[in-house]
């Protein structure tokens, strides 16, 4: 009995279907009946963007009393203090972004470090908003740069999940730290603690049993090697944004320690999820550290979101630059590329 291979479709038919989400569910195989998508789903960006507007509203008409105080905690910091909390980002930025690309690469990207770079750089603007809506344009930009070189959409999707566990994991056994601050018992983080172990066992045993479609982003978390080189970026890039956090706020004048900086650190990735949008900075530190001063950690607050957005012009600057001129610094002859395995036919490997 001959097995029949389903006909390819055109080519035009190809390009339509990578450009329509929609149709690339259907080419891959998935449902193409998909339920009815409820008010709140349909209206979810005037819904995020009508949020973002309550919050900074109710966070300009409290601090209104307040504004001759934070101008003059703004004006204490020094433009030292400011350029080495810039600094500071713009190294988290590439420090995550190398995260990303050794995630990427685990899951058989051939596209190379610089044009993943570039696209985490345009990617990190979309984050001042929210990270969601970060990572979308991130893979966006990476799939239209890359369309040949980079994996599907849900593999890069699911390439960010193991640096996100990592730092879940990382929150949960700094989240003691919250205890000062928030008044939350003690057991609180033990439960963190137990549930952020439980979520990385969890997804490693995933990996290793999911190989294919989705699952393969999981790809980093299948060798120790990689796994161990993940860890090591990801708690670098916490420990480049607990620096940034108490650079910045000792440099307005409020006494916190680290444990306080790191505890705003957390603090601030959990209020991340909502569509807070660039207030998100200045709500975070006056609920996190509101006692130690309203104005102060509130001109803390615009000052961290203030450099964040610095330090991503800086990276999308280097990132148009190479897109334009990157071909003019390449030695000829030379492949900056990830360098492919060549085999031994003599008889080794």
């Amino acid at each position: 009995m001959k097995t029949v291979l389903a006909p390819q479709p055109p080519a035009a038919d190809l390009a339509e279907i990578e450009t329509d989400p929609t149709l690339r569910v259907v080419e891959e195989g998935l449902p193409a009946a998909a339920p009815r998508r409820s008010w709140l789903k349909r209206h979810s960006k005037g819904v995020s963007i009508a949020f973002a507007l309550a919050v900074t509203t109710a966070l300009v008409v409290g601090l209104y009393g307040k504004r001759h105080e934070m101008a003059g905690a703004l004006d204490s910091a020094s433009w030292g203090v400011l350029a080495l909390a810039c600094a500071a980002q713009v190294a988290w930025l590439l420090t995550r972004s190398e995260a990303w690309h050794t995630c990427v690469d685990a899951a058989g990207a051939e596209c190379g470090r610089r044009p993943l770079f570039r696209a985490a750089a345009i990617g990190n603007i979309g984050s001042i908003f929210t990270p969601s809506f970060g990572l979308a344009v991130r893979i966006a930009e990476l799939r239209r740069t890359a369309p040949d070189k980079s994996p599907c959409a849900g593999t890069l999707v699911a390439a960010e999940m193991p640096i996100v566990v990592v730092e879940i994991a990382l929150a949960a056994i700094c989240s003691f730290t919250l205890i000062a601050p928030l008044g939350i018992p003690w057991w609180v983080p033990v439960l963190a603690l137990a549930g952020g172990a439980g979520v990385v066992a969890g997804l490693s045993r995933l990996a290793h049993r999911k190989r294919h479609g989705f699952w393969n982003g999981l790809a980093v978390l299948r060798g120790l090697r990689h796994r161990n080189t993940i860890i090591g970026l990801t708690v670098l890039a916490v420990g480049l944004q607990v620096l940034r956090n108490w650079l910045i706020l000792r440099g307005v004048g409020v006494d916190i320690s680290v444990f306080d900086a790191m505890a705003l650190l957390i603090a601030t990735a959990a209020l991340g999820l909502l569509p807070i949008g660039p207030g998100l900075g200045m709500t975070t530190t006056v609920l996190i550290l509101g006692s130690n001063g309203v104005a102060a950690t509130a001109a803390a607050g615009a000052l961290l979101t203030a450099t964040g957005v610095v330090g991503a012009f800086v990276f999308a600057a280097w990132a148009l630059a190479d897109r334009r001129f990157g071909h003019r610094w390449e030695l000829p002859g030379v492949d900056l590329r990830r360098p492919r395995r060549i085999p031994n036919y003599a008889g080794g490997r």
